[in-house]
């Protein structure tokens, strides 16, 4: 699960990030992959915002980039709030569209343990809220490094909110 930070990744389209274990067109998540090895892997590009290993750090865990198998870390977008369907250009060439909210499981305890639970939440209707990233897919691929910059473009409306994938 665990990556460590790079010079930079290559995002190749339809298929993800290069070198990566999620790298397919096809669902390449294990309970995924035995229930149907068909589906398309919606999940090719793991997202966390650098605001919430902010958040996790002052709660007592000590959490970097790439520890909880995030391939980008962002800072200053909500990517939570981001509608399914939303493009993020990457650098000068990568373009890759938000499919749903990363489901955490249970490895992340084995980073450090209470981390699936930390990033586990209840909004004031007591709904869980999924904290832990976002899942993307690869429409245009490209080389993508620490400090590119990253441009957001939301689909037409009715925008649809993120669900976990």
């Amino acid at each position: 699960m665990f990556k460590e930070a790079r010079e930079s990744i290559r995002l190749l389209a339809g298929l993800g990030v290069e070198g990566d274990a999620h790298l397919g067109e096809t669902v390449q998540h294990r309970s995924r992959k035995r229930a149907d090895p068909t589906q398309p892997n919606l999940r090719q590009v793991h997202l966390i915002h650098a605001e919430l290993h902010k958040e996790l750090r002052e709660r007592g865990f000590d959490v970097a980039a790439g520890q909880m198998g995030e391939n980008v870390t962002t800072s200053g977008v909500d990517l939570l709030g981001l509608p399914t369907g939303a493009l993020l250009r990457l650098g000068d060439e990568a373009v890759i569209e938000v499919t749903g909210l990363r489901n955490p499981c249970k490895q992340l305890d084995e980073v450090q343990p209470g981390l699936m639970e930390a990033v586990l939440d209840r909004d004031a209707e007591g709904n869980l809220v999924r904290k832990s990233g976002v899942m993307a897919v690869v429409l245009e691929g490209g080389e993508v490094r620490p400090g590119d910059p990253m441009a957001v473009e939301l689909p037409a409306e009715p925008h649809r909110a993120l669900e976990k994938i």
